[in-house]
């Protein structure tokens, strides 16, 4: 017994040791709080010179399921900041003499933003407007030169002369991802929500998803700018994202692209993605064999790329997410909960992708809208994925996560009374140390990715499963009980590849009871746990 004991401590060894091989670094989280800087989530960024320039956002956390309380003005961020991270020093200016419809899409909320060279780009976001006195998706591009603004607010001058707008109704998005591929401006999925939110549907508001890969240029022209469009890509079956994270990739080929990952809401469920989509120059397609179970919302971010193995690390800190691990099981939350996970997901030179989950987790339910600001001087892409091999130093400083969503539960949506989150108001260095023996554990889950979701869940006696089946073949479904005893089982025979949705009902179910369903096919298996209502 003991040989065998120890067998299987050295084949456990061997194995961490050989996915510390695969990314042999350690990700480790700090802590700094800054006097006066509050909290802010679903922000827009950028930096000059070591100092960020923070525009828009919410200072309250999750929003509210009323309608009369959900978004309101009282929320908005009405000032810029800058922040000196290392100095521990914040400075806020006004918005109030800026132009009105400036002053408008720099207090809403869920902008598009990327940052070129010292030009931050905003485009759309959601929040009320006195003007139209409602609340919109603001249908402007706006084009801030950050040295500009920084010195501005740091010497209290006028900042209007950093700021210019477009107007353009191709710009009113909210949730979706601002991008750039080889120059060229991607506007990956969002949705354009006029009106004041609802959760139950009622016709308080219009929604409509992009669906869509818009491209663009911004050009000078006289003393501003004029957007100069490239066409659009729409499918709605696997564009219709938003509030996801679409992070830049260095393909297998070498060439320059992106990877959008999750995302809500499937057209037919109102449950998050599990596939990712793979974004180049000229087209995109679903990655096949691959189900990411973590981080499905917004959530801070970074990308890093091995030219010597060719290897792309995405690394992911917490949000809120249709699964989580528990002693080992993966556990689908059909409320979709927050979260303290931190997941990479690793693409091969081959384009096989595979997710990890970390050993260490985020300081709380904590990471939705969230953002991650690069360290001042980190070696990088063009599209801004950090280049991995030139990080020489055992211990580098990646980054910042800053603001987001803190939450004092997993679920509080249903019983949100506004004091049960906060817009987080800590800084979290992200260090990266050298370790070839990290212990990263393996989700196991996403090498079957069969993309099992369950629904409902808690069930009332026949529930929905949604899988992928990776060939034409049979598929068996088990359900057993905490002690491990089979209650149920059912083979689905001659399913064809692709997506399956099968409606199965079960008997002898005890209301209250825990179950686990375990589904197969071609001798691998995944496993969710159900509760009965």
């Amino acid at each position: 017994m003991k040989y065998k004991n120890a067998l299987l401590i050295l084949s456990l060894f061997i194995h961490t040791i050989l996915l510390g091989q695969d990314f042999p670094f350690e990700v480790k989280l700090d802590s700094i709080t800054i006097p006066g800087l509050g909290g802010l989530q679903s922000f827009s960024v950028g930096q000059h010179n070591g100092k960020w320039l923070v525009i828009g956002g919410r200072l309250d956390g999750l929003h509210r399921r009323q309608p009369w309380a959900s978004f309101d003005s009282t929320g908005h961020n009405n000032r810029i900041m800058v922040v000196d991270p290392i100095k521990k020093e914040v400075w806020k200016a006004p918005l109030d003499n800026l132009p009105v419809t400036l002053r408008e899409q720099l207090s809403s909320t869920n902008m598009e933003f990327l940052q070129r060279g010292d030009l931050l780009y905003l485009a759309g976001g959601y929040g009320y407007s006195p003007t139209l006195k409602d609340h919109i998706t603001h249908p402007f591009l706006t084009i801030i030169d950050i040295p500009s603004v920084i010195d501005a607010v740091l010497n209290d001058k006028d900042p209007s002369v950093g700021f210019n707008q477009i107007k353009d109704e191709r710009m009113a998005v909210t949730g979706g991802q601002l991008v750039s591929v080889n120059g060229i401006f991607f506007m990956v999925g969002g949705h354009r929500f006029d009106g004041k939110y609802n959760p139950m549907n009622n016709p308080t508001f219009v929604q409509t998803y992009t669906s869509a890969i818009r491209k663009f240029t911004v050009e000078e022209e006289g003393t501003g700018y004029k957007l100069v469009f490239h066409g659009e890509i729409t499918d709605e079956k696997h564009l219709r994202r938003r509030d996801f994270n679409v992070l830049p990739q260095i393909l297998p080929n070498g060439e320059q692209g992106l990877i959008a990952f999750s995302g809500v809401f499937q057209k037919d469920r109102d449950l998050p993605y599990l596939n990712a989509v793979e974004i180049d120059a000229d087209s995109f397609h679903v990655i096949p064999s691959f189900a990411q179970y973590y981080n499905h919302y917004h959530c801070a971010n970074l990308s890093l790329y091995s030219s010597k193995d060719h290897r792309m690390h995405n690394l992911f800190f917490g949000g809120i997410a249709h699964y989580y691990d528990s002693a080992g099981y993966l556990v689908q939350d059909n409320d979709v909960p927050f979260v303290k996970t931190i997941a990479r997901v690793t693409r091969a030179a081959n384009g096989w992708l595979q997710e990890y989950k970390l050993p260490n987790e985020m300081p709380g339910y904590f990471g939705a809208a969230s953002e991650f600001i690069p360290a001042a001087g980190l070696p990088a892409y063009d599209n801004e994925a950090v280049k991995l091999d030139d990080l020489k130093e055992d211990t580098v400083l990646l980054g910042y996560v800053y603001g987001g969503i803190r939450s004092s539960a997993a679920n509080i949506f249903w019983v949100n009374t506004g004091v049960e989150s906060i817009a987080s108001p800590v800084i979290y260095p992200v260090y990266l140390i050298k370790n070839p023996f990290s212990g990263i554990t393996l989700n196991e889950q996403s090498i079957n990715a069969l993309q099992l979701q369950i629904y409902p869940n808690p069930l009332e006696g026949e529930v929905t499963i949604a899988f992928t089946m990776p060939a034409d073949g049979d598929a068996t479904v088990v359900i057993k009980d905490l002690m491990g005893v089979s209650i149920h089982e059912k083979t689905l025979k001659k399913i064809k590849k692709g997506e399956c949705l099968k409606d199965i009902r079960f008997r002898d179910l005890k209301r209250g009871d825990i179950y686990y369903l375990h589904l197969t096919v071609n001798g691998k298996t995944v496993s969710q746990k159900m509760i009965v209502n």
